[in-house]
């Protein structure tokens, strides 16, 4: 699902809770405490109307009255709330299909604030000559594609930030840039995928690094390379598949991980609640389960969405989310990434997640989503 033009997020659907397959079992008070928490973000950093057609001014006014109840509320008078606040919609793409979900976690690896012995892979805070523009502002930098949104200063001018491969083969080095050193490379590629981690350190303490900025290169997915060079069978290619790979292939590894010439920078978070996840896109703390990444393109931070999948056993998936993250692979008006948490636990469900199903949006009621007119 990569059209993201109006045609193909015209395909809306309202419906009635009724006609949601497990709505009545869910947890809803666990869905209103995430929803509670982007309530709290959206103060500073209020939703905006995007192309599905949520009204902004809508969500944020519920998003307010969200924020007037104290303490924990009980999952009757959760329901109560979404269900007199809101109407389902579902989203289909009109090019055909339903929904398409995949997951994501947050890495818990060893690491180091200073390189030495196994500790040699650093992840970077973000570099001094790194220049983001908003295209949508004004023209890009001459020479400089417009999809980049980051350049690198020189004393001639801004050109195209490193990528992948010149970063790691040193453009950096000396730089002073390096944030943590962590022992294995591997685990490094994936946190920039994940784009957080909690390092727990050789120094003591744990501490959190969370997506800063980037290189602006384009991301490729290198499941998608090794797919195409007859390395890994098409529909087989999980993060436990590609991490195999990679580990049995330590002497190819490094030039395939730089066919994905984007590059993540950090920077430092505390672990102020460590259930809950990093601060993600939408300023609010990733909920376990509860928190969604969306096409942002398309979608408002901060809007319930009810998503009905499988898990990779087979188990149905069936619950109230909330849209807090985004992601550059997450395109199109029914995809979803569901954040599983923080570890080796979370990671092996996120790794391998790719379930099809439904992906039904919680528009303001009365709203012109909510009569099933999009745009």
């Amino acid at each position: 699902m990569t059209d993201t033009s109006t045609a193909d997020i015209r395909n809306v659907r309202p419906l009635t809770f009724k006609a949601l397959a497990g709505w009545d079992e869910d947890d809803h008070a666990a869905a209103f405490r995430a929803f509670r928490l982007s309530a709290a973000a959206a103060i500073e950093h209020p939703p905006k109307t995007r192309a599905i057609g949520l009204h902004a001014e809508a969500l944020a006014s519920i998003l307010a009255r969200a924020m007037a109840f104290s303490g924990e509320i009980s999952g009757a008078r959760a329901r109560g709330f979404f269900e007199a606040t809101f109407t389902p919609v579902e989203i289909a793409p009109a090019s055909g299909g339903g929904g398409f979900f995949t997951g994501y976690y947050e890495p818990v690896v060893a690491g180091s604030r200073q390189r030495g012995g196994i500790f040699q892979t650093p992840l970077h805070a973000v570099p001094d000559d790194l220049v983001e523009f908003d295209p949508a502002a004004a023209a890009a930098p001459d020479g400089i594609d417009p999809a980049l949104r980051f350049a690198r200063r020189t004393p001639s001018g801004l050109v195209p930030y490193y990528d992948r491969g010149e970063i790691e083969a040193g453009a950096l080095t000396d730089r002073g840039a390096e944030l943590v050193f962590l022992a294995d490379p591997v685990d490094a590629f994936f946190i920039h995928i994940q784009g957080a981690a909690r390092i727990e350190l050789a120094e003591g303490g744990t501490i959190r690094v969370t997506y800063a900025a980037k290189s602006g290169h384009p991301y490729t997915p290198i499941g998608r390379v090794l797919i195409e060079t007859g390395e890994l069978e098409k529909g087989k290619a999980t993060m436990q598949a590609i991490r195999a790979w990679l580990a049995a292939n330590p002497e190819r590894a490094g030039a395939v991980m730089a066919e994905n010439r984007s590059y993540i920078f950090f920077r430092e978070a505390p672990v102020e609640d460590a259930a809950l996840g990093p601060v993600a896109a939408a300023k609010a703390p990733l909920t376990p389960g509860r928190s969604l990444a969306v096409d942002r393109l398309l979608h408002s931070f901060h809007a319930p969405v009810w998503i009905d999948t499988s898990l990779p056993d087979g188990k149905p998936y069936r619950r109230l989310m909330t849209a807090q993250d985004t992601g550059s692979a997450i395109v199109g008006p029914a995809r979803g990434d569901i954040f599983f948490g923080s570890g080796d636990a979370a990671g092996a469900i996120a790794g391998g997640m790719a379930g099809k199903g439904r992906f039904i949006l919680l528009a303001p009621r009365g709203s012109r989503l909510a009569q099933g007119r999009a745009g």
